[in-house]
């Protein structure tokens, strides 16, 4: 296999289930050492915590680190660990929750609490996250996970939409705003997909939930949900050299849903 991001390291925030889970395996499939920031460290899907199936199998480092994304200064912790593995290269903002509720029902708690991981998370993780790349001098990239949730969002995500959309332009921000320092920006927007955040949520509940998801799946155009390791395969693409001009662009893995 070849090895698109060997003796690189990585952040991932998230990372102990989901696509977090997916994304640093992959990373660490292709050479990379791995950060795993998370506020848990067994994955929720169960199994081996994900720095130590990284070290069992694979020939590289990880690191757990548990991180809060609301809290600067386990940002701040993550990315010292990855100048302590040989330097910053790659960061994945991918830790985010989900919320299915009315507009009239949201509380002011309710709000926040989503936006601060959702939207907070990721502006302060990428703010952790430039200052270290700017401090080793080094060039890097920031992925920042979004959502199909931010260009077709639906009447029970009053809050959870608005947050990933504002990851989306956050991102075009920072990538001209680091463009000239060698950081590159870039967002995906993973539509509906198999992890355990949709296993958990309401849309799979009883038989409306099931009607539900009949009722998307016949609206993709590919006929089934996506997997997480299909998104991993485009964050991988994103860190790697193989995206060495592509900068300030979102890509959408939602099996074409969003053009339906």
């Amino acid at each position: 296999m070849s090895k698109l991001l060997d003796g690189q390291t990585a952040v991932v925030t998230g990372a102990a289930s989901g696509l977090g889970r997916a994304i640093s395996l992959t990373f660490a499939d292709h050479g990379a050492d791995v950060v795993v920031a998370d506020i848990r460290e067994d994955p929720k899907e169960g199994g081996d915590p994900t720095h130590e199936r990284i070290e069992a199998e694979t020939d590289q480092r990880a690191e757990y680190v548990e991180c809060s994304v609301t809290d600067y200064s386990d940002l701040e912790v993550a990315a010292e660990v990855a100048g302590e593995l040989g330097g910053l290269d790659i960061w994945v903002n991918n830790a985010g929750v989900i919320s299915h509720i009315d507009f009239l029902e949201v509380t002011p708690e309710d709000f926040d609490h989503v936006m601060d991981i959702d939207l907070k998370g990721v502006f302060f993780g990428a703010q952790a996250a430039a200052k270290q790349f700017l401090d080793e001098e080094t060039p890097g990239t920031i992925i920042n996970m979004a959502s199909l949730a931010a260009v077709r969002t639906g009447a029970d995500m009053p809050v959870y939409g608005p947050a990933k959309a504002g990851v989306q332009q956050l991102t075009y921000s920072l990538a001209d705003r680091f463009g000239d320092d060698g950081i590159r920006v870039n967002c995906i927007n993973p539509g509906w997909t198999e992890t355990q955040m949709l296993a958990e949520s309401p849309m799979a509940e009883g038989e409306e939930g099931q009607r539900f998801q009949e009722m998307l799946l016949g609206a993709i155009p590919q006929g089934r949900f996506g997997k997480p390791q299909e998104v991993a395969n485009v964050a991988l693409f994103l860190a790697s050299d193989l995206a060495s001009y592509v900068n300030g662009e979102r890509i959408v893995v939602d099996g074409g849903f969003a053009h339906t």
